[in-house]
């Protein structure tokens, strides 16, 4: 009897044990499903879901908000998510905030990520549809990447074969790299260029010196600049001078016209100048008038010993005589 009494109790023992693992179970499954927790119900439609199946869970803001509760074909070929979400945190999401899908680590589940809406939104209600925004497909990351690969080998192949180039001294860098007299024109160069840049520099210190000292005042060159009075001057000056220019062109063009009647026989100037027989016909003109004067100096003279003039120079010599005592 008592070993019956001593079953019973095991075997109640038992049930009860299992009793509570199966509510302990139903409890923290339920809790962790949103199952206990009043709820919302969202909508979202997506082209592709990607293995997202019913149960995943559902984040906003980082927090797990809710389950997916229902998968239905939607349209042509679309896949309509029904979505519950906890009534406490329906405040926070907007009616014009986005669903989209993500996984839950790189290799986990689905799971659904709500994000985004602005303030001036009302917060969304029973029944409301949300935008969908589709996710990037790992397929195509995947192509790309692949493409991306295939690149990276190419441009590692053509740096191999550049590297091996210039290693072996081909081309214009590979020659600099290798050929020690070319490297050392290369340093020569850079030199007499910074020689260059020093002596450019120091010309623009003595520019710089010679300009400051043409700017100080008393200067010539300053005065010509800022002195209006002296400007005026020089102005009077050059039209003086443009004046004087243009008599001496005058004067030049009439001396030339001068020169040129001397130069012509067609005048008493320029025959006495240039006719050869008249200026012989002249000299012996001369000459004969010097033989006549010549000659009648000489009859003068004897005209004064003549005796129908002696008396006549006899008292004309007195009265000299008479007048150079007197003084």
């Amino acid at each position: 009897m008592r070993g019956e009494n001593k079953r019973s109790v095991l075997v109640g023992i038992f049930v009860f044990l299992g009793i509570a693992i199966l509510v302990t179970g139903v409890l923290t499954l339920g809790g962790q499903q949103k199952k206990f927790v009043k709820s919302i119900h969202l909508k979202t439609v997506f082209d592709d879901i990607g293995g997202l199946q019913t149960g995943n869970n559902i984040w906003f803001s980082g927090v797990k908000i809710g389950t997916v509760r229902k998968i239905n074909f939607y349209g042509e070929s679309q896949v309509e998510i029904e979505m519950n979400v906890e009534k406490s945190v329906a405040d926070f999401i907007r009616k014009n905030s986005k669903a989209t899908i993500s996984s839950d680590g790189l290799i986990g589940n689905k799971i659904i990520v709500i994000y985004g809406g602005s303030t001036d939104s009302p917060a969304v209600e029973d029944g409301d549809r949300l935008e969908s925004v589709m996710p990037l497909d790992t397929d195509q990351m995947m192509e790309t990447l692949q493409v991306n690969n295939e690149n990276l080998v190419g441009i590692t192949e053509n740096l191999k074969v550049l590297t091996s180039k210039i290693a072996e001294g081909e081309g214009i860098v590979g020659a600099v790299m290798t050929d020690s007299t070319l490297a050392q024109n290369f340093k020569d160069i850079l030199v007499n260029l910074d020689r260059a840049s020093s002596n450019s520099l120091r010309i623009i210190n003595e520019l710089n010196s010679f300009t400051a000292k043409l700017n100080k005042e008393g200067n010539l060159f300053n005065d010509l600049v800022t002195d209006t009075t002296m400007v005026t001057d020089l102005k009077a000056s050059m039209e003086s001078l443009r004046a004087t220019a243009a008599n001496s062109q005058e004067m030049t063009q009439k001396l030339s016209e001068i020169t040129d009647k001397l130069n012509s026989t067609d005048n008493s100037m320029g025959m006495l100048l240039n006719d050869p027989e008249f200026a012989k016909s002249l000299k012996s003109t001369l000459e004969n008038t010097d033989s006549a004067t010549y000659n009648l100096n000489k009859g003068m003279e004897a005209l004064e010993y003549t005796w129908p003039f002696n008396k006549g120079f006899k008292r004309k010599a007195k009265a000299e005589e008479k007048a150079a005592g007197g003084n």
